[in-house]
């Protein structure tokens, strides 16, 4: 399996899993920084490699009037200076081709979002950057879709992971079919599975998602079991006041407790599999 460098850790292989964990959005400075505060002393606490996430711009959200985020400009900003005030890596989605470059100058991994993950151009794009590149699988392909989207990246970037979020089960719900995750994970690249957006209930709301944040943490349980590279959360101090997918969100509290239970597990999975 391709393994990724990234500061002092590796992503996949018999590598420990990473977490990929902040706030949906950027809501502003002062929150995003606490919670990348938060997130990174649990990670050192527990010796988990650690990658913050936030978008700068979530530009599909269900209805025009929804919290966007402060946009590229400013999102880039204070990710920037997080980045650089806590030493940690960070993540964060692209959707216009516009900006690929300054996104590329800040995050450490460019993520193509879940609904342009067909976008042939757009991938191919992102993947020039030379940054790492996390694919987020859309709700709409099978595990083994994911070949030729992959085969994209490949073209100009080796470095690529694949996040599992759930396929589209009906109207306004999803499913995780557990057996995507070896599937692609036999494709020889890290795998992530995003708990928490594969609990969202899309348009659940009516003029927003909604989501079962409780069932996250079994679904982390359940992946993490299988064999994954990384575990993918999103996390808010109150999520029912979050200002995006709060409903799916978990709490910043109940993170110790299930990361200390899912790194135990991981260390069983990973030393009784097979190369």
């Amino acid at each position: 399996m391709k393994q990724i460098v990234l500061n002092e850790f590796t992503i996949g292989g018999k590598a420990p899993f990473v977490l990929i964990a902040g706030p949906c959005v950027v809501e502003d400075e002062q929150t995003t920084r606490d919670i990348a505060t938060f997130l990174k002393n649990i990670a050192e606490e527990l010796t988990i490699p650690f990658i913050f996430k936030a978008s700068y711009d979530k530009a599909n959200r269900t209805s025009k009037d929804s919290f966007r985020g402060p946009g590229m400009k400013e999102g880039l900003k204070i990710l920037k200076n997080i980045k650089e005030a806590l030493s940690i890596p960070v993540l964060s989605d692209v959707h216009r081709f516009e900006e690929i470059e300054e996104a590329s100058h800040v995050l450490d991994i460019l993520q193509i979002p879940a609904f342009l993950s067909r976008q042939t151009d757009f991938i191919m794009e992102v993947a020039r950057s030379g940054r790492i590149i996390n694919i987020k699988k859309g709700q709409f392909l099978a595990p083994w879709d994911i070949r030729h989207v992959l085969d994209k990246v490949l073209v100009y970037n080796e470095d690529v992971m694949i996040t599992e979020r759930g396929v589209s089960f009906g109207y306004n719900n999803l499913v995780v079919d557990m057996c995507s995750l070896p599937i692609m994970r036999k494709m020889g690249y890290p795998v992530i599975f995003d708990a928490t957006h594969s609990v969202q209930l899309p348009g659940g709301s009516g003029n927003a998602s909604s989501g079962e944040r409780e069932m996250a943490i079994y679904l982390s349980r359940a992946a993490i079991a299988v064999g994954i590279d990384g575990l993918f959360l999103e996390v808010h101090p109150d999520p029912d006041c979050a200002r995006c997918d709060g409903p799916n969100s978990l709490y910043l509290s109940s993170l110790f407790d299930l990361l200390q239970t899912l790194k135990e597990l991981d260390t069983i999975v990973k030393a009784t599999e097979t190369p």
